[in-house]
């Protein structure tokens, strides 16, 4: 019998870039299933489990921030890696007073969700585990605020705050929130069949009384 586990998470600011936007960060208008799957992996993440996310409620009302951000304008080069790894020497760092760049981004602000998801075994799983051993160890650092990394929404610098709830709680949906709104393709996660060419999958996001349910990975909504 599959267990579902759910968490209120709280945060200042958030950002769940779109894909299309790409001189600036622009948020989706709520949390994304990627996003949501990363939350329960930053509590409890094994090579023996994979999360799979399956409602997303949203408990505070949709508002946005514009802010401007010192951004780095590049990454380290693989090759410069590759060779500094040959020859035992190399500039591996950057240094952003070097190569600064201030983004504008439209990001949300003071947002609240409750998170519903569970996990299924991979087939990395041993003998030894099982879905009770890992159901116990979520809840109990779940519940004493332990996490491997500090949960964050969207950017590692939106850290947010998180309280494990129990799934089916009646929870408080803003007024503008009621009734059904499109939110239009969302990304919902990305496909690394192939781990050399990982793809991105979308899914058409409509939310009904401020709840997101999130399609099934294989079911037809979900396209890439």
């Amino acid at each position: 019998m599959t267990q579902h586990f759910c968490l209120e998470v709280a945060g200042d600011f958030a950002c769940f870039t779109r894909p299309e936007m790409k001189a600036e960060r622009v948020s989706y208008d709520i949390i994304t299933p990627s996003a949501c799957r990363a939350v329960f992996e930053a509590i409890l993440w094994k090579p023996a489990i994979r999360w799979v996310p399956e409602t997303i409620e949203v408990l505070a009302p949709i508002r946005w921030i514009s802010l401007r951000r010192n951004e780095l304008g590049s990454k380290v080069s693989v090759s410069n890696v590759k060779s500094a790894m040959n020859k035992g020497s190399g500039q591996l760092g950057l240094y952003i007073e070097d190569d600064r760049q201030q983004r504008a981004g439209l990001f949300l602000r003071d947002v609240r969700y409750r998170l519903t998801a569970h996990f299924e075994l991979t087939d990395r799983a041993g003998a030894a585990d099982n879905i009770a051993k890992f159901s116990e160890m979520f809840e109990r650092r779940a519940q004493r605020g332990q996490c491997i990394n500090q949960p964050y929404l969207g950017c590692r610098e939106f850290a947010c705050d998180f309280a494990s709830v129990t799934p089916g709680e009646m929870a408080s949906v803003p007024d503008e929130l009621l009734g059904e709104r499109p939110l239009g393709w969302m990304l919902y996660d990305l496909d690394f069949t192939n781990p050399a060419d990982p793809t991105p999958r979308f899914f058409n996001a409509v939310l009904n009384n401020g709840v997101l349910h999130i399609p099934d990975w294989n079911s037809p909504e979900v396209r890439g």
